[in-house]
């Protein structure tokens, strides 16, 4: 049977990666990824070479036929995204419900765990963690502030990311929303050299990247408390 490897890779310090992860890129016929200069610079520090099969949002169908089609003569692909965990806010999600609606019980469908920065950021965060929601990237056009108005609502932890581009609205949204005293934790860059986190109300926070403009760069993780 042919085997789809959906395999963690690294948020950014590329020392993160198992050594499961290692063995089944070594061991995939090709890798599917989301941009294949990403993904050769982690393959180049690993010292592995593989046919690389472009599979991003533009790319959906012909890839997925392609991959597919390679499934079914029973290779071994291995489905990687630029950082972190296919399918998570990720169009590798289609990908792996395609394979399962088409091909079924004729394939394996095999998770090789990795890093993911919304457990990385509520680690860090010092926020409760007991249970959580995950919102994934906040809509940035229509219907933005339907999430901001549910997270001020919410009696759980929510998690979402967010860009450099919009973290700033983001966190005015907050401190527009939010009940007083409510707190909340951006972990920046994380595994990165220039991880941080800064910590307090939405508007401290906000205040906080208003004065180092600098620091408004990079990738972005949110903790709201309950």
């Amino acid at each position: 049977m042919g085997t789809l490897s959906v395999v963690g890779t690294p948020i950014g310090n590329l020392g993160d990666i198992t050594l499961r992860a290692l063995d089944t890129l070594k061991n995939a016929d090709a890798i599917a990824c989301e941009d294949t200069r990403v993904t050769a610079k982690l393959l180049a520090r690993y010292d592995i070479q593989k046919p690389l099969l472009s599979y991003h949002a533009h790319s959906l169908a012909r890839a997925t036929d392609r991959i597919l089609a390679m499934l079914a003569e029973g290779k071994r692909v291995a489905l990687v995204t630029d950082a972190v965990t296919p399918a998570i806010s990720d169009p590798g999600t289609e990908l792996v419900a395609a394979v399962r609606d088409r091909l079924g019980d004729g394939v394996v469908v095999e998770a090789i765990p990795g890093p993911a920065a919304v457990a990385a950021a509520l680690s860090i965060a010092g926020l409760p963690a007991a249970t959580f929601r995950f919102l994934g990237f906040i809509p940035h056009k229509k219907g933005r502030q339907t999430p901001f108005k549910e997270i001020a609502a919410s009696e759980e932890t929510i998690v979402f990311y967010e860009s450099p581009h919009r973290i700033l609205k983001a966190l005015e949204s907050l401190a527009a929303g939010l009940p007083e005293g409510r707190r909340i934790a951006v972990c920046r860059e994380l595994t990165k050299f220039h991880e941080s986190v800064v910590r307090g109300t939405a508007a401290e926070v906000l205040a906080h990247f208003n004065d180092h403009p600098d620091q408004v760069r990079g990738e972005f993780a949110v903790v709201v408390a309950p």
